[in-house]
């Protein structure tokens, strides 16, 4: 595959500067720490070494050394690799679903301002909302279990602070002897989990009101009386992020970068 003529490392090299200027109210050391080890990976500034064959002695031309950040999208294409083909060995022999819950816009200002409360509970809550629901006999009365990603940033890089889960679609019956699948192209109510996330949100941060950071709360009260009222303030799917799309496609896939349901494996 040849080159792309432009890179991430381009882009830092010529607006990094400025772009950490412009963002001091927020950037922070490790931010810049990223930024750094991306524009500098393989160049001159890490040095380089020389790549021999051990047993005919044949050398290759001088090559420069990576950074070895996680966040470089230089240097962890082999162990990402890796670690999927790790991760395959471990899925049950079951339909795998992608669910991914989001929080409205009006409160990306309140979660910047107050990132380890808000995130911690964008966790939680996503994740008691799954367990709940999904315990109950009326849905589908199991025990799931999954793996919850944190994104706080959509694909153009603006704030968008959303879950991503992945769940096996059917869990361990309560007694805990046989397994119960979801029914075919249907995994859990869009209006139960809605109600229930919004619920648990909105009781945990009314929690943490008095640690808010005191530069939101004007942000905070507001988000308080628009919660009977933000659409967006459930698990999102559609690419609007109002709703969980219950039906499923046929053809299995890897996670798409639409806010849906769909099948992963």
């Amino acid at each position: 595959m040849s080159r792309p003529s432009l890179e991430l490392a381009d882009l830092i090299r010529t607006a990094g500067t400025a772009f950490v200027e412009r963002n001091r109210h927020w950037i922070r050391w490790p931010h810049i720490k990223v930024l750094l080890a991306i524009a500098r990976c393989r160049t001159a500034a890490l040095g380089g070494h020389i790549d021999q064959c051990v047993r005919c002695g044949h050398r290759v031309t001088n090559s420069y050394n990576s950074c070895r950040n996680r966040h470089c999208p230089k240097c962890q294409t082999a162990a990402r690799e890796r670690w999927l083909e790790a991760r395959r060995h471990e899925l049950l022999p079951s339909r795998y679903v992608h669910v991914v819950f989001t929080l409205p816009s009006q409160l990306a200002p309140l979660a910047l301002q107050n990132k380890k409360i808000i995130y911690d509970l964008l966790l939680r809550a996503s994740a008691e909302t799954l367990l709940q629901v999904a315990r109950d006999p009326r849905h589908l009365g199991a025990e799931i279990g999954f793996f919850s990603v944190l994104h706080t940033w959509n694909q153009k890089l603006g704030l968008h602070p959303h879950v991503h889960c992945v769940i096996p679609a059917g869990g361990l019956s309560l007694d805990h002897t046989r397994w119960i699948r979801s029914r075919s192209g249907f995994f859990l109510a869009i209006p139960v989990l809605r109600r229930v996330f919004r619920g648990k949100f909105v009781a945990g941060s009314s929690t943490h009101s008095s640690t808010i950071n005191s530069t939101s709360r004007a942000i905070y009260r507001s988000s308080l009386s628009l919660r009977s009222s933000l659409p967006g303030f459930a698990p999102c799917s559609e690419r609007t992020g109002s709703s969980i799309a219950n039906h499923l496609s046929a053809a299995p896939s890897m996670c798409s970068s639409i806010w849906a349901v769909t099948p992963i494996a």
